[in-house]
């Protein structure tokens, strides 16, 4: 590729006028320390980019394949954000009833007040667990729920936004399986939505994926910084690193909500269901995902749309905006979704999705049809608007506004 200098080799296609993400992708690699990744782009509901490059582990040599999966940590939300808006379709959930009417356990210290739409708005005041669980008591999908009941709001829910960051994720289980008589958000996310439209993506690994991981499918993550640092600052240096430096802060505390944090390498980790933070996908998987909520999505055998306009509209309506009192950024949240701003630059005022923390990304655009999805297997510190993802925005952006 003329002008970039990259010692990886990219794999896959691009759709002409799509040949900028293929220079950014590869830029990636060369100047932003990638070492692994795959993205995918589709545009009103077919693939236009598909690309991947390096290793399928961070720390092997293993090369990255067609169909490489990875952990997209807060990714996850989107993907879990669909199953709540999904029963709403179907007249089975009411956005706006009390949580506590499907699950009574939970209006203990005073959150009967809590609406369904304020798990999703990140209003819900339960960023925070007083008591951390250990990684053993967060993979079992009874002890995060009973927490969440437990805790006292930390605001009062309704009044303002801050990012639950893994409380989202027991919240969002639990409200489903008293909706659905005891499925599971991973359940009802294999069986209708990965399964109908084809996608390698999971929310709680099966075994036999797992297995097939060690031979090539899933990827290992890791922690990484890009040659000579890097990163984008969002606010001041001080005023983050402050936040996340104070054991007492909502900051600190909503990211230690199960402390330790488990090995995202660890089987029984991925094979458990985080909606908040676990789930695994291709960049494939993710992009066809938000094609499908936006209109009809090719799965090489039928199209398929899983949001009607109206739940699409319902997705990205602003519900929340301004400064959070746990990321302590500005930012957008509709129903489960971050919203374009600055905490989260996708590529227009109407793009809905959602990031993860270091590094994947998944979103969809109504109004160009687009949909993309971004995974890597080198995570940042970053917890949104990761500098190799938002590349990546930029040259789809340029690439229709070239066409």
């Amino acid at each position: 590729m003329d002008g970039v200098d990259a010692d990886v080799e990219i794999h896959g296609t691009v759709a002409g006028g799509f040949e900028p993400v293929r220079d950014a992708f590869a830029r990636n690699f060369a100047a932003l320390g990638d070492r692994g990744a795959a993205v995918a782009v589709y545009r009103d509901g077919r693939k236009v980019v598909d690309l991947w490059g390096g290793t399928r582990d961070i720390d092997g040599t293993e090369p990255w394949r067609r169909g490489t999966a990875q952990v997209v940590r807060s990714a996850t939300k989107g993907v879990a954000a669909a199953v709540p808006l999904l029963l709403h379709q179907r007249g089975e959930l009411d956005l706006d009833a009390p949580v506590g009417e499907y699950w009574p356990e939970f209006k203990a210290h005073g959150k009967e007040r809590v609406l369904v739409r304020h798990v999703l708005n990140h209003r819900a005041g339960l960023p925070v667990l007083d008591r951390p669980l250990t990684p053993e008591e967060a993979l079992d999908p009874l002890r995060g729920p009973e927490a969440v009941a437990a805790q006292a709001p930390v605001w009062e829910p309704g009044t303002d936004h801050g990012y639950h960051a893994l409380t989202y994720g027991w919240l969002l289980d639990e409200l489903v399986r008293r909706v659905t008589g005891g499925r599971s958000a991973g359940e009802w996310v294999a069986d209708e939505i990965a399964g109908p439209l084809g996608l390698d993506l999971w929310l709680g690994l099966p075994a036999e994926e797992e297995a097939a991981g060690r031979a090539g499918r899933v990827g290992r993550v890791e922690e990484t910084e890009p040659a000579g640092g890097g990163g984008l600052r969002l606010r001041p240096k001080r005023a983050v690193t402050e936040a996340y430096g104070d054991p007492d802060s909502l900051t600190r505390r909503a990211f230690a909500a199960i402390t330790p944090f488990p090995d995202q390498n660890d089987p029984a980790y991925r094979a458990s269901a985080l909606p908040a933070t676990n789930g695994i996908a291709t960049a494939d998987a993710l992009a066809r995902f938000y094609a499908a909520l936006i209109g009809e999505a090719d799965t090489g055998t039928r199209r398929i749309r899983l949001f009607d306009p109206a739940t699409t509209e319902r997705a990205r309506a602003e519900e929340s905006a301004g400064p959070d009192r746990v990321l302590v950024v500005g930012t957008r949240f509709g129903l489960g979704y971050m919203l374009h701003g600055s905490a989260s630059p996708f590529l227009s005022p109407g793009s809905f999705g959602h990031p993860g923390r270091g590094g994947a990304l998944g979103f969809a655009d109504p109004e160009t049809g687009i949909a993309l999805g971004y995974v890597t297997n080198g995570f940042r510190k970053s917890v949104t608007a990761d500098p190799r993802a938002q590349a990546l925005v930029r040259a789809v952006r340029a690439s229709l506004d070239a066409g």
